[in-house]
């Protein structure tokens, strides 16, 4: 017998009949406009549970301790929350196997699209709240994303090569580069350290688990030598 959402919700805790409400949340409107006896898509509950998920990041992000500015909670909810996040939950649950495609959208793709995902997992998270009410979805939501709330993983989405790069071209056209100058420990969890230079010159180190990670770091660094 074939997993359902239901028994999927049963697995983390959240008992719940079949309900109609909750099975809309993952058709497609392109499934409808190939079944007949089918006449709502997900995109209302899509609507719902968007503003369910900027209320329950955006009070967990304020709720983070040492407090976060305004600006920092904003690119951190904007991170957390955009097209490429959601549809990263859905594949990490694997409940992209439960979305509803209409034929055509199957054969191009449509299962692994980051737009189709991300929408079904707001409506997903919408069906619950409708459901189940606030309280409940932030349990279920907890148990799926709170892990990306903490302190690290926040500090790996601010983009500070980015920002570099920025006071860099504010008085001058060049640009930074990264080199890597050691790496140390076993293969299977090396540690990098890396460099980040203006031309020749060395404008700070840093140090991370993969290199993108030291990259950030660098980057990190540099932008506070520069900023003092």
């Amino acid at each position: 017998m074939n997993e359902t959402i239901y028994d999927w919700l049963r697995d983390y805790g959240f008992d719940m009949v079949p309900n109609i409400t909750m099975d809309t949340a993952f058709i497609h409107s392109s499934y409808v406009n190939e079944n007949r006896n089918v006449h709502a898509d997900n995109e209302r509950l899509e609507f719902m549970g968007d503003a369910v998920l900027q209320i329950y990041s955006s009070t967990k992000l304020f709720s983070i301790k040492p407090i976060l500015s305004e600006g920092k909670m904003t690119l951190f909810r904007a991170k957390l929350v955009n097209e490429q996040a959601l549809s990263s939950y859905v594949r990490e649950y694997g409940l992209a196997k439960y979305l509803k495609l209409g034929v055509g959208e199957e054969r191009s793709g449509g299962r692994d699209r980051d737009s189709i995902l991300a929408d079904m997992f707001e409506a997903f998270i919408g069906a619950f709240y409708v459901l189940r009410g606030f309280d409940d979805t932030c349990a279920l939501l907890d148990k799926m994303i709170s892990k990306y709330f903490e302190v690290h993983e926040l500090e790996n989405l601010e983009d500070f090569k980015t920002r570099l790069q920025e006071f860099v071209q504010a008085d001058t056209r060049k640009t930074v580069t990264y080199e890597v100058i050691n790496t140390t420990g076993p293969s299977n969890a090396p540690v990098f350290e890396v460099v980040v230079k203006l031309e020749e010159l060395i404008l700070a180190k840093g140090v991370g688990t993969s290199k993108k990670r030291a990259e950030q770091d660098a980057a990190r660094n540099a932008l506070d030598k520069m900023a003092v």
